[in-house]
């Protein structure tokens, strides 16, 4: 285990994250806290916006588990963001429901109106474009999520129109974390 004079040194996270880390932790029998790594996670994509390499390796000695059992979690689900993204992170299904009805078209069609590709930031920092898988709600394909919270379904062109404009619209003044689109 690390000590505190050594994390205050060299730790890329701060006393307040291992603090909710505890608390975290703390929900499971102690021979079980591994299982608090998605919420340390989630802890450390609150606080800094994504989840590096380093916070991996101290999430991982936190718990006492091997960094690359970290990193598994952290590449398999599109929640955590490896780098750091746009101010709205714009996830978009093109599993195969949604494929059908759509869902490549509409990443496409953001693709343009925001002049990047898949997996790329626009230029002033606003936009992160990204493919997702199934997000749970083909009926309404096609679906995608706003800054991993808000879920927008039907998603025509004039809808992704408006969603765009109505997010540059509140760029300047809003807390992105809890956009409504």
């Amino acid at each position: 285990m690390i000590s505190d004079a050594t994390k205050a040194r060299t730790s890329p996270l701060s006393a307040a994250t291992f603090a909710r880390f505890s608390k975290e932790v703390a929900k499971y029998p102690a021979e079980q806290k591994q299982s608090a790594v998605m919420a340390c996670l989630s802890i450390v994509q609150q606080e800094q916006g994504w989840v590096s390499s380093e916070a991996e390796a101290e999430i991982a000695a936190y718990l006492g588990m091997p960094a690359m059992a970290v990193h598994e979690v952290t590449t398999f689900y599109n929640m955590y963001n490896q780098r750091p993204v746009g101010k709205f992170k714009l996830n978009v299904c093109t599993n195969l429901p949604c494929q059908l009805r759509d869902g490549q078209k509409a990443l496409n069609h953001l693709a343009a109106k925001l002049g990047i590709a898949k997996g790329e930031t626009t230029a002033d920092g606003l936009f992160t474009l990204q493919e997702s898988e199934c997000l749970g709600a083909c009926a309404d394909a096609p679906v995608m999520l706003v800054n991993d919270r808000t879920m927008c379904s039907f998603m025509s062109n004039d809808k992704l129109d408006q969603l765009i404009d109505g997010l540059k619209g509140v760029a300047g003044g809003s807390d992105s974390k809890g956009v409504a689109a």
